[in-house]
């Protein structure tokens, strides 16, 4: 019942076998007073002028019905008042309905019969004969065929509904796992081919805003990477006669822009593309310790772990670790690589000041700022960090650890592709 497709049919299928069943309750269970026992007590008055009279022998009733049985064609059987068998012809028939005053339907192993309350109180009863019987499984059978019929033309139109719906849905992943161009067929006139048509005008101008968007960082990187260098080149065009300090400020400022920039584009390029680039198997360890001989006060243990992944993008993750840990953390820095349920777990652990908890998970949105802060820095390193472990399939948190007042723990599946 989880796909719509079945509910549609389902509901088809139960409203048929309630009609069926309402119609053989109806034919079964109809009430007997009806203008149709009329008919019977004419039918009662009629057949009393040829059977014998109450107080006749048994012999004479059996002649007559006898004669009854032989012009008719169909089994009889006469009872009295008390429903006793007086005489029979044909086929064997039911008794008379012992809940009943008047005639009506009865029924019985050979089907059902007429039975016909006599003026003098006995009964009559008649089946007709096989070919002209309607009885209740006839009926129901009849009723169960349409129910197949409606239910065979019925589940095509379901269908088609329905795989509607599973096109427009999966168009609706495509686009959300990052396919801007997934569209999605347009088929009838209807609610679902209006809605398809929605996703689609919806898709074209999602796809419109993205491209415009890398358009633009691409377009501002590159102006503002112009300047940079023409900055870059003046300083060094001055050599030695601005100030040594002033100069090598510059240097650290244009180099802190020229790394944001980096980060801006990388984050976009990130969000844009689920799929590795250039996969390889990468000893994390090893990876970890050639970025930590970078920093002072930096240790690295664990053990060696291999996980798939492009070594680009966890180069840019541990050093944004540790540059998290040196700028807003106190020495001693540890980094610890190690292999856990499956999984290579990275722990990048500092003295700092430590987290507010409150701050635990906001320090991986982007440009995030704690109140107060007055470190360097955009903000976009955990934020890369969370990124690039998403991009491998695993995830980044702050965790407790041990004696340390900071600690970012990142898990990467060893099977990542």
């Amino acid at each position: 019942m989880r796909r719509l497709y079945h509910q549609f049919y389902l509901t088809i299928i139960a409203s048929l076998v309630a009609v069926v069943l309402a119609a053989g309750a109806l034919w079964r269970f109809a009430p007997s007073d009806t203008p149709a026992d009329q008919a019977f007590v004419m039918a009662g008055e009629l057949v009393s002028a040829h059977l014998a009279p109450v107080a006749a022998d048994l012999a004479s009733q059996q002649q007559a019905v006898n004669q009854l049985n032989m012009r008719l064609g169909i089994d009889l059987g006469l009872f009295d008042k008390d429903r006793r068998l007086l005489a029979a012809a044909g086929g064997v028939v039911p008794y008379p309905p012992m809940r009943r005053a008047g005639g009506g339907w009865v029924y019985g192993r050979g089907g059902p019969a007429w039975a016909i309350r006599l003026p003098d109180e006995r009964w009559l009863v008649a089946r007709p004969p096989a070919r002209q019987h309607r009885p209740v499984a006839g009926v129901l059978g009849f009723l169960g065929v349409i129910a197949l019929v409606v239910a065979i033309c019925a589940y095509p139109v379901a269908r088609r509904l329905t795989r509607r719906l599973e096109r427009l849905q999966g168009g609706v992943e495509s686009l959300g796992a990052g396919k801007l161009s997934a569209r999605v067929q347009v088929e009838g006139k209807d609610e679902v081919a209006r809605l398809a048509e929605s996703f689609n005008r919806s898709a074209a101008r999602i796809e419109e805003l993205i491209t415009a968007h890398r358009m633009l960082l691409a377009h501002t990187s590159h102006e503002l990477r112009t300047p940079l260098s023409r900055i870059r080149l003046g300083i060094e065009l001055m050599q030695g006669d601005a100030d040594p300090r002033r100069r090598s400020e510059l240097e650290k400022d244009i180099a802190d822009l020229d790394r944001l920039i980096e980060q801006i584009l990388l984050s976009s390029r990130l969000d844009a593309v689920r799929t590795l680039e250039t996969p390889e198997q990468i000893d994390l360890l090893a990876l970890a310790a050639e970025e930590a001989a970078r920093y002072e006060h930096t240790s690295v243990t664990g053990s060696p772990v291999i996980v798939v992944g492009n070594r680009a993008l966890l180069r840019s993750m541990v050093r944004n670790l540790l540059d998290n840990a040196e700028r807003h953390g106190a020495p001693p820095i540890e980094l610890d690589v190690r292999l856990d349920a499956g999984s290579a777990v990275m722990t990048v652990s500092d003295r700092g000041p430590g987290i507010a908890e409150h701050d635990r998970e906001r320090i991986f949105a982007p440009f995030y700022r704690a109140p107060g802060s007055t470190t360097a820095g955009a903000g976009l390193g955990l934020a890369l960090v969370r990124q690039i472990a998403h991009q491998h399939g695993g995830d980044a948190a702050w965790v407790p650890h041990g004696q340390m007042s900071n600690a970012i723990r990142v898990k990467i599946p060893v099977q990542s592709q």
